[in-house]
């Protein structure tokens, strides 16, 4: 990250070496009186002359919201079997096998909820250890 010294804002790019291929570190370079940014190799000490010739501004940072992050899960997704199963009995409809996951809902010193859900009629319950 450098900055434009004539408009201030902030500059974001990468340049390599031509000679050996590494990054391209910005580095302060003093000649007298006057102090210019120049990029420098940090293994053979290559050094590319000021950086005020071509500046390319950041482009804005967008936030995304929660909403975003959040993944939902269709009908045709949860038809999928990919969830190990256990032989356990349903609650509701007495079936014998269930779909089973575990989510840390409590402290992480405590043990993990154990989530199931039917395979025969999608009831989820859970079993705390």
């Amino acid at each position: 990250m450098l900055r434009d010294s004539k408009t201030d804002s902030v500059v974001r790019y990468m340049e390599f070496c031509p000679r050996c291929g590494s990054r391209l570190e910005p580095k302060k370079s003093k000649s007298g009186k006057d102090a210019s940014l120049v990029l420098a190799c940090p293994k053979c000490g290559y050094k590319k002359p000021e950086v005020s010739e071509k500046i390319e501004v950041a482009p804005k940072v967008i936030q995304h919201t929660p909403q975003q992050f959040v993944a939902v899960i269709g009908k045709e997704e949860q038809k999928l079997s990919t969830l190990p199963t256990v032989r356990i009995e349903c609650p509701r409809c007495g079936n014998n096998t269930a779909y089973v996951w575990q989510v840390q809902t409590r402290g992480a010193d405590e043990s993990s909820t154990q989530f199931l859900r039917c395979t025969k009629c999608n009831y989820t319950f859970r079993e705390y250890s």
